[in-house]
């Protein structure tokens, strides 16, 4: 039986379905399908409906190609309602010579996980930060000690019930059973991040469309996190407002033009086509990237204000870390080092994960790969089969639509040359706007 495990990234631009396989080398990505989203808001189910009609057929493209039906799925979950809090729990063991097991250990996180009821929230992910078992004080392995006394720290990642509930709605209405929701940061963190940056010190700032995602992990435990309520959308209005265009033609000019330090423009002008008949435009390449700056620079500073926050500034010993699909930006690392005074990279999924290099390789992907490989190493501890899938009934299926995904055992046998990544769309501010098409509407000129 072939050992597959499935996820889905719902996105504020787009929807992702991706399936990995454990092999004797790892976790291979071997299908992907993207589309754009519908119903989605700052990363928030909003309207089921259309989110299934977006979910459905990036579904349908994944399964045709790799010959199974998808049961089971690990999904993202993420948006502007998340927060996280400090909170610790004690108790009292009934044997205290016996070892301290995972079990035991596992019990604990499960209960502060559940047990926690305020405000319509529920608690999407404990994370213990240390353990004080009897007299040992900031116990990081546990298990195999002996005490009476297990006080036990926690980060708790809490959002509201609502919006957890819709989410997993739309994933039920689309025949799927959730095996698992993931904090979209956390699951970025295990794709991107390697182990000397968790140890050291490293904070991730995952952008996309519609949120912004923070996450601090500092010797190798998640310290701190944070959701900054916009993101690659907010910078495409304001390119809409400040040019005069649409938001179609501001995507591209944002994508194709645009960059994030406005010292570095030179006197040229972009030529936009007057819309209707109207006379064309020139828009100065200082004018576009000066908008562009001052969205980008406040995204940093919301940034840097939760990694001061957070009491472990000083501690960031391999700096920042940017991904999602906004982290394209020319210049945004060179911008971020100078904003925060730490050292930068940009980061998307190593190409070990998959044959297929053009396909993974794209920051936008790092939050799908990443719960992949969460995915199997849930299926591992907990002993699972992988039977998460099942051999799909082609006679019922001759009409199902093909899509365009990623298979990377057909690459293997027949070489290929890598397609050149799509690019994401990031819409606005205000708005949600997807699947924005591309028609030649500027040109460059010299000034």
């Amino acid at each position: 039986m072939r050992k597959l495990i499935a996820a889905i990234d719902l996105g504020t631009s787009k929807i992702v379905c991706i399936v990995g396989e454990r092999t004797e080398q790892g976790v291979k990505i071997i299908a992907l399908n993207e589309m754009p989203s519908k119903g989605i808001n700052r990363g928030e189910v909003i309207n089921i409906q259309s989110v299934l009609d977006s979910i459905k057929p990036t579904i349908t493209g994944v399964e045709n190609a790799i010959g199974e039906k998808i049961n089971d799925v690990f999904v993202g979950i993420s948006g502007q309602g998340i927060r996280c809090e400090q909170q610790t729990n004690q108790i009292t063991r009934s044997n205290p010579d016996e070892y301290i097991t995972a079990a035991e250990i596992d019990k604990i996180t499960l209960g502060m996980q559940e047990n926690f009821s305020h405000n319509g929230e529920e608690v999407l992910q404990a994370i213990p930060q240390s353990y004080n078992i009897d007299d040992f004080m900031g116990i990081t392995e546990p298990v195999g000690m002996i005490g009476k006394q297990i006080f036990s720290n926690f980060k708790l990642f809490i959002g509201k019930k609502g919006s957890a509930e819709l989410r997993r709605n739309a994933i039920s209405r689309a025949g799927l059973n959730i095996k698992g929701l993931v904090l979209g940061p956390l699951a970025s963190a295990k794709a991107v991040l390697d182990e000397e940056e968790k140890e050291v010190g490293v904070a991730l700032l995952d952008i996309g469309s519609g949120t912004t995602d923070l996450i601090i992990i500092q010797d190798n435990i998640v310290r701190h996190a944070a959701v900054i309520p916009f993101g690659g959308n907010s910078i495409t209005e304001d390119v809409k407002q400040g040019c005069g265009v649409s938001t179609k033609t501001a995507e591209r000019l944002k994508i194709e033009k645009g960059f994030c330090m406005s010292s570095l423009a030179d006197d040229r002008k972009i030529r936009i086509n007057g819309i209707g008949g109207r006379d064309n435009k020139d828009i100065p390449y200082s004018h576009l990237a000066e908008i562009i700056e001052s969205r980008v620079e406040e995204l940093l500073e919301a940034a840097l204000y939760e990694i001061e926050k957070s009491g472990y500034k000083d501690k960031l010993n391999a700096g920042l870390v940017i991904t999602g699909g906004t982290a394209q930006l020319p210049n945004l690392t060179s911008f971020a080092h100078l904003i925060t005074g730490l050292e930068t990279r940009l980061a998307f999924p190593d190409k070990t994960f998959s044959e297929a290099e053009a396909s993974i390789t794209r920051p936008s992907l790092s939050t799908a790969v990443g719960l992949v490989l969460i995915g199997a190493e849930k299926l591992e501890k907990e002993g699972n089969a992988y039977s998460t899938t099942t051999p799909m009934d082609y006679s019922k299926q001759k009409d199902a639509p093909a899509a365009e995904v990623v298979k990377d055992e057909e690459k293997k046998q027949e070489p290929q040359q890598p397609k050149a990544p799509k690019k994401n769309p990031w819409g606005g501010f205000k708005d949600i706007f997807n699947s924005l098409k591309s028609d030649n509407v500027f040109t460059d000129n010299e000034a």
